[in-house]
């Protein structure tokens, strides 16, 4: 007699959705600090800085924020860049200040002036893959030096009383994946969350989705565990909670391009009504952006090259977002770039209108892509079969 197997709906069935609601951890706590919604803004270089950190916050849906990381040298002897980068809002809180260097004392200090600027959590950043951050034996040149890592964590854990966290990824290497063992060290020492990046030190930005270092790190650990990697959407976002039972998810790249992911994820693991994001929308959101970088930089070309840099971003995924970045790279000012915006948006409305719905900042890419491509012309070509465009606003006939 045949054994009758019931498969699972598709994650996109709304029974199944509902079935799922109550087997999702929407919160984790960190010690007496509750994260909810359990979605992280994931620490970047150049990226989540003051400005970026509200951006987000004002658009919802982010559980914790993150810095972009601090070298601990400079932030311990005062640098004034260091400072600035520590930053955040009297309201920004729950906030984590992350720190990186290969010195025990220098990092703990940096975590003494880290709590004493009143922030909520210090983390530690052993995933950094930079070579200048790991030719100082930082970041994830940790991961081949367990016993200098364990130094780092015992140092500051016993410096500081705020919740202390780490931030990795899954190894140094294809033959070093060896998250669960440093996360174990850091348990041990005190630390009272994690973030794993699926990602080796060797795969940089590429490699081939692989999550079971953070699913066995999961398993070994009684703390908080958080997946990172590629969560760009709701889809991904469930993916990572369901193949690895992770706490919650982090939130890099794909924040970039799209700030309302946070609240879209949310929203699909509650069971609420789709966000939809239109064109007008997304030009007030990046426009307010704009406004608040330019306090931030000493002279316009800082200003236009940060501005130049998160338009890159924004608009993958979106028509003819290709011909607003090469506007931008030809802009030789704020208020040409700022045109430029206004020029293309104004476009994207009309074409919205047009078609009666807006274009969607979600992922729509084929699934044998591998991760970590540059995805737009795939994108591109899929959008031109499905449906006509007009022209490009930036061509003659735009």
């Amino acid at each position: 007699m045949g054994v009758h197997l019931e498969l699972p709906r598709p994650l996109d069935d709304r029974r199944a959705r509902r079935h799922l609601r109550p087997v999702l951890p929407l919160r984790f706590h960190i010690r007496d600090i509750v994260i909810e919604p359990n979605l992280v803004l994931a620490p970047m270089e150049g990226v989540t800085d003051l400005s970026f950190r509200r951006l987000v916050r004002s658009i919802g849906g982010v559980g914790l924020t993150v810095t972009e990381f601090i070298a601990s040298e400079a932030l311990r002897r005062g640098v004034a860049r260091a400072e600035m980068m520590a930053r955040f809002d009297p309201d920004e809180h729950p906030v984590a200040i992350q720190i990186y260097g290969r010195s025990a004392e220098a990092m703990a200090e940096a975590a003494v002036a880290i709590e004493e600027a009143g922030a909520d959590i210090v983390d530690l950043n052993f995933g950094c893959p930079s070579k200048k951050v790991c030719a100082h034996s930082g970041g994830s040149s940790l991961l081949r030096e367990p016993d200098l890592a364990r130094q780092i964590v015992r140092a500051v854990r016993k410096a500081i009383s705020i919740p202390l966290t780490v931030k990795m990824r899954s190894g140094f290497d294809a033959d070093l994946r060896n998250a669960p063992d440093i996360a174990q060290m850091c348990e041990e020492e005190g630390v009272e969350s994690l973030a794993i990046h699926w990602r080796t030190r060797a795969d940089m930005y590429g490699g081939l989705r692989a999550v079971d270092k953070i699913a066995e790190t999961k398993a070994r650990v009684r703390i908080p565990v958080l997946g990172n990697g590629d969560v760009v959407d709701a889809e991904s976002a469930l993916a990572m909670f369901r193949d690895t039972g992770v706490d919650g998810v982090m939130i890099g790249r794909g924040a970039i391009k799209n700030p309302w992911v946070f609240r879209q994820i949310r929203a699909r693991m509650t069971g609420e009504p789709e966000v939809v994001v239109d064109a007008a929308e997304k030009q007030a959101v990046l426009l307010r952006y704009f406004e608040s970088i330019r306090g931030e930089f000493r002279d316009d070309r800082g200003v236009l090259g940060r501005m130049k840099k998160i338009a890159n971003y924004f608009t993958h995924g979106l028509p003819y977002g290709t011909d607003l970045r090469v506007a931008f790279l030809h802009s030789q000012s704020i208020d040409e770039a700022i045109g430029q915006t206004n020029r293309y948006f104004d476009w994207l409305a009309e074409e919205e209108e047009r078609r009666g719905r807006p274009f969607s900042l979600v992922s729509h890419l084929p699934v044998e892509l591998p991760p970590g491509s540059d995805q737009s012309a795939a994108w591109a070509a899929e959008r031109k079969a499905a449906e006509p465009i007009g022209p490009s606003p930036f061509s003659p006939a735009g």
